[in-house]
């Protein structure tokens, strides 16, 4: 069989046949890549910037009439943010999301998210209405 090989319009080299797709900035495989497990570890170790005070608001827009709480402003890395998330939620008994930094919770629980956020050591504020 004939390697073949895939080049984009640069000249570099895409696919191997061999090895399979390539990363076009190392041009080593994928498999073995180490430009994708950098941008993974500095993209883990981001933390969002803000003020230090985390605000608990209720968002109603564009949600059909759904009431969500929304949780923004942790200073947390993204793999201690989800966790968090997910310990919210248990303690809310409801669903919810991570979307862009900020945690939403199924449901009117700002009381609930304050007082919970207060015990990890937070400082907390209720935003909006």
């Amino acid at each position: 069989m004939s390697k073949r090989k895939r080049l984009d319009l640069s000249g570099d080299l895409i696919f191997d046949s061999e090895s399979g797709l390539m990363c076009p900035a190392c041009q080593q495989p994928r498999d073995a890549c180490v430009c994708e497990q950098r941008q993974r570890a500095a993209a883990d170790e981001c933390v969002a910037p803000g003020d230090g005070v985390v605000r608990v608001s209720r968002e109603t827009q564009g949600r059909k009439g759904k009431v969500v709480s929304v949780v923004r402003g942790l200073p947390l890395k993204p793999s201690q943010l989800k966790a968090l998330a997910k310990q919210l939620k248990a303690r809310c008994a409801s669903g919810g999301t991570l979307v862009d930094g900020a945690i939403e919770i199924q449901g009117d629980h700002r009381d609930t998210l304050v007082a919970e956020l207060e015990k990890l050591g937070h400082t907390v504020k209720r935003a909006g209405g």
